[in-house]
């Protein structure tokens, strides 16, 4: 696939088929953006291993992905992938809270975890030397978390500081969350990953055993293990610990509501004196690449590069200096999802413009947009994604986390390798066809962030 793009909302703390048999190696070759040659294989108990080799320095990155993630919230209780993400650090029998955070920095590690819709994941990044304890943490804890009112009690009020602090007191976080609630009238995805604020309250102990049973098995999990290692290594390793832990007998079902077409054009506008710069914002309901057919995402993906990639897109030309109505302009597509997604189109305004007239040349440049759809533009659009994948390859973390992500999501290794050759085969009719098709009113929902002196979204 390709790095997420900056829509991706990764809310974490941040710290210091049912498969029958073994199922042999299958290597993949080299990425055609020079990658790593990537093998993968599944255990007995249906943890698949993803393994991405990478002998320049000593080191590895180990990441466990689940494929559980808000979007898989139960009815009522928004937050607890995000709750229980926090919970996973309060210790097992065997190893008390904090034990393994301890390990890490005493190595001289590094560890993170975060929640997405889709998915969640945890990773250290440590001394190829010490990535069977990384292993043999994280297995413990697949299966052996231990919890109590007294634990769960005081990290509820965490999470819920977690959201006055980046939501409660942020306006622009306000204004994101009311449009992806009109944005997704039925989809989960309009539910806020770290949760409602009244159903956060309310969230207990049995709200996360239960999802934890549900979720964190091997059979629902997949280990991606970049570094200074070989298959057979990690294969090895693997077994002798995330091979423990028994399996459930299949894979937990995800049980979503589908969005219905949209069919109006929808306004949302949060004001606020705390705000210095308003801001216009429009998200359009767009297929994410396991829901598009025949290519779309590849030429969604290259038409937010076009249009709104930067200093040399045509938003940002046409917008900023040529007319120069903004300060800033561009637009980015999510399609790193399970679900239909969202495309979006932002613009902030020059000193002395109204957000009001600021939409009018939005949306008269949208209207124009076959005239940003030159070759010149397509190819430099197409040469700048592909150049992010290959810097990608140089970064191990990154590797880890799009092979994780992509895989999470369903896609394949084979996926993650033809995406450059994907984006390169994009045509400009193809280009012309997703923005007629689907950067249109009704399927749109438009934002104004204004302070107390701007005039609200008519």
């Amino acid at each position: 696939m390709y790095l997420p793009r900056k829509a991706n909302a990764l809310l974490g703390p941040v710290r210091g088929h049912a498969h029958a048999g073994r199922v042999e190696a299958a290597p993949f070759g080299g990425s055609e953006a020079g990658g790593p040659d990537v093998s993968s294989f599944v255990l007995d108990n249906g943890l698949d291993v993803v393994v991405v080799p990478d002998h320049r320095v000593p080191v590895a990155t180990h990441m466990i992905w689940y494929r559980n993630g808000s979007a898989d919230d139960p009815l009522g209780q928004s937050g607890i992938a995000h709750f229980l993400e926090h919970l996973m650090f309060k210790g097992t029998e065997r190893h008390p809270a904090g034990a393994f955070s301890k390990a890490v920095s005493s190595l001289g590690g590094q560890e993170n975890a975060f929640t997405s819709y889709d998915y969640t994941s945890y990773f250290q990044r440590v001394a190829r030397d010490h990535l069977a304890a990384m292993m043999e943490f994280e297995a413990d804890r697949m299966s052996g978390l231990v919890l109590s009112d007294e634990v769960v009690a005081p990290e509820r009020d965490v999470v819920l500081e977690e959201r006055r602090m980046r939501v409660e007191t942020d306006p622009n976080a306000q204004l994101s969350e009311a449009m992806a609630a009109s944005l997704f009238v039925h989809h989960p995805y309009g539910i806020p990953i770290i949760g409602w604020m009244h159903e956060i309250e309310e969230l207990n102990r049995h709200h996360a055993i239960d999802y934890y049973k549900r979720f964190y098995t091997p059979e629902n999990a997949i280990l991606v293990v970049a570094g200074d290692v070989t298959s057979d290594e990690v294969r090895r390793l693997a077994e002798g610990t995330y091979g423990k832990v028994a399996p459930h007998g299949a894979r937990p079902k995800r049980h979503r509501a589908r969005e219905p077409e949209p069919k109006a054009l929808r306004r949302v506008s949060v004001a606020d004196p705390k705000v210095e710069q308003p801001t216009l914002q429009r998200l359009y309901l767009t297929p994410s690449c396991v829901t598009a057919q025949g290519g779309e995402c590849h030429a969604l993906e290259l038409l937010a590069e076009v249009i709104g990639g930067g200093a040399t897109s045509y938003l940002y030309r046409r917008l900023v200096l040529e007319t120069c109505v903004a300060v800033n302009a561009g637009a980015w597509y999510m399609g790193s999802a399970i679900d239909d997604t969202r495309f979006s189109v932002y613009a902030v305004p020059a000193e002395g413009v109204s957000l009001e007239q600021l939409e009018d040349h939005v949306d008269r440049a949208l209207r124009g947009i076959s005239e940003a759809l030159s070759p010149e533009a397509i190819e430099r659009a197409k040469t700048r994604l592909v150049a992010e994948t290959i810097y990608s390859s140089d970064s191990q973390s990154s590797l880890a986390r799009i092979y994780g992500a992509a895989l999470a999501i369903g896609e394949s290794i084979d996926e993650v390798r033809r995406w450059p050759s994907d984006i390169e085969a994009v045509t400009r009719d193809r280009l012309s066809a997703v923005a007629e098709r689907y950067l249109v009113p009704s399927r749109s929902v438009t934002g104004y962030l204004t302070n107390d002196r701007e005039p609200a979204a008519a």
